[in-house]
């Protein structure tokens, strides 16, 4: 169980609250972050009532040159609590190089320590050619795919208000040398209450994928700031005993004024 609960804090990093996208579902364009954002989010683990803190994932951005094109260069980093250390110690870092212009990922980095099972991928995307290579191989994959860190700076730039309650929003992923075609449902907006205070939220639920450490279906609920930031607020998804919370904690250098904060908790 305590595996199960530590293993949030890679699974939030590695996207697998996993955007996915259908082909003609492109040419979004960067609306809502900035060089020099991070956002910090810290995991509960909840049963009878009460909240315990396992850990925390910090995702920064940076603007760099990649093959002589500008990027946006988004760091994700895991890590446990030392105390939950002793039980399963989580030490994982991703990468992602995409372009300012499409979003579109030139190269993803994934190295990953979790209770001792380690792993490296990098994968280079040829969009010239339509593949992926990576330590394994070369792999076709469509012309507007993302990778499962670059994918949840692109969903940030969705707008909402094109949809109604209970419309998928499907893109495609590359994952683990596969391709995944998945969705997010649009759920609506409402108001959360986080552990940073309260806010106007707009709420959907991803497709998780079959296999992984939480079943797969739409049993994860997301929540992002109503505003232009599309912060993520709150992760929430039952677990065999319990259930695992996720709130963004801190942040700074946010694109704009983060306006849909109703009160500070």
């Amino acid at each position: 169980m305590m595996k199960r609960i530590l293993w949030m804090i890679g699974f939030i990093i590695i996207g697998q609250i996993s955007f996915a996208q259908a082909e003609g579902f492109c040419g979004l364009t960067n609306t809502s972050f900035k060089a020099g954002e991070q956002i910090t989010l810290k995991v509960f683990y909840a049963v009878a009532g009460a909240h315990i803190g396992a850990g925390e994932a910090t995702f920064t951005t940076t603007l760099t040159q990649f093959q002589n094109k500008p990027v946006y260069h988004i760091v994700g980093e895991g890590k446990t609590y030392s105390f939950y250390d002793n039980f399963f110690k989580v030490r994982d870092k991703y990468e992602t190089f995409i372009d300012t212009a499409t979003l579109q990922p030139y190269r993803f980095i994934r190295n990953v320590n979790e209770g001792g099972y380690k792993k490296y991928e990098n994968v280079t995307f040829n969009k010239t050619a339509n593949t992926a290579v990576t330590n394994k191989g070369v792999y076709k994959v469509p012309g507007c795919v993302q990778d499962v860190l670059s994918a949840v700076f692109y969903a940030r730039n969705i707008d909402f208000n094109k949809y109604k309650a209970g419309d998928q929003i499907r893109f495609s992923m590359f994952l683990d040398d596969e391709v995944y075609e998945m969705y997010i449902r649009y759920l609506g907006k409402e108001k959360v209450k986080t552990k940073y205070g309260k806010f106007n939220a707009i709420k959907f639920k991803p497709l998780l994928i079959s296999g992984t450490i939480f079943e797969g279906g739409e049993k994860m609920t997301v929540w992002v700031s109503d505003d232009g930031n599309r912060v993520p607020l709150r992760i929430e998804s039952p677990i065999t005993v319990g259930s695992v919370k996720v709130d963004m904690i801190s942040y700074r250098n946010l694109r704009y004024p983060l306006s849909s904060l109703i009160s500070l908790r």
